[in-house]
């Protein structure tokens, strides 16, 4: 039954994203009222993670589901801080996104592979959930970043495009971001705390990868911070650094687990 929640839910974001898009041209609202699309389709989504997880036998977070559940936690921190910014334009970016999550989901759901053991412990699904939220607060924020450089590069070229009349001024986008980057930074701590608690060997073969990415993207992350605060970093310069410890992020939480999972067949 899941499948059929999934591909609504698809056509739920392509139909969420496309409202997005036309509305880039009017008055941008805040509130429930222009989001009800994307609420819409994160409802589907969700029921379909849902089911999906019962029909592992519990939380079994294979790549197609940790992928999944990344798109729907990156869409509810997106309408969480769209119910009071008006920054619905980034929906034009993020619920495709989401789209292409359930899309995979659905396409690698279906495809026998390697599947983890269902997590059923308190202490690991803390993690694995504080690791989630962290991954994708701060890819809200690499989005986010995407649109603080386009808004300065037009800023700077003197091209005043229609769009940047509807979206906030650069320094509250500016500060969007590091807002997400500083939540996010906290969040990755208790996820590499909690791991360095309740993770027998983080250094396993299976793991290593994935616990020295994370690391290091840690210090890039706790590095911008810094910089921003004691150097006034800010800017594109600032943005291409989030966008490489959010890569650093990617290639820790997803690759190791497409590449054990999809590619080498294991669980």
């Amino acid at each position: 039954m899941w499948i059929w929640f999934a591909l609504l839910a698809l056509l739920a974001y392509l139909f969420a994203a496309w409202r997005a898009f036309d509305r880039a041209g009017g008055a941008v609202r805040v509130g429930p009222v222009p989001l009800w699309p994307g609420l819409v389709a994160a409802t589907l989504h969700a029921l379909a993670l849902a089911l999906s997880w019962r029909a592992d036998g519990g939380v079994a977070l294979s790549f197609p589901l940790a992928v999944s559940a990344i798109g729907l936690t990156l869409v509810d921190v997106f309408l969480l801080i769209c119910w009071t910014r008006p920054l619905l334009q980034l929906g034009t970016a993020i619920y495709p996104i989401a789209a292409l999550s359930v899309l995979v989901q659905v396409g690698l759901g279906l495809v026998e592979g390697g599947t983890p053991k269902p997590l059923t412990d308190w202490r690991i699904l803390l993690h694995a959930g504080l690791a989630l939220l962290a991954f994708s607060t701060l890819l809200m924020g690499a989005v986010a970043a995407v649109m603080l450089s386009l808004q300065e590069r037009a800023l700077k070229a003197r091209r005043f495009a229609a769009w940047m009349e509807r979206v906030p001024p650069l320094t509250q986008v500016e500060a969007l971001v590091f807002h997400l980057i500083t939540a996010g930074f906290v969040l990755l701590t208790l996820a590499l705390l909690t791991g360095a608690l309740f993770v027998e060997n983080l250094l396993a073969q299976h793991l290593a990868h994935k616990t020295v990415l994370s690391v290091v993207a840690w210090l890039v992350y706790g590095g911008l911070l810094l910089a921003r605060w004691r150097l006034g970093m800010r800017g594109q310069r600032a943005a291409r650094w989030v966008w490489v410890a959010t890569v650093f992020l990617s290639l820790a939480f997803l690759g190791s687990k497409f590449v054990l999972e999809v590619l080498l067949q294991r669980g």
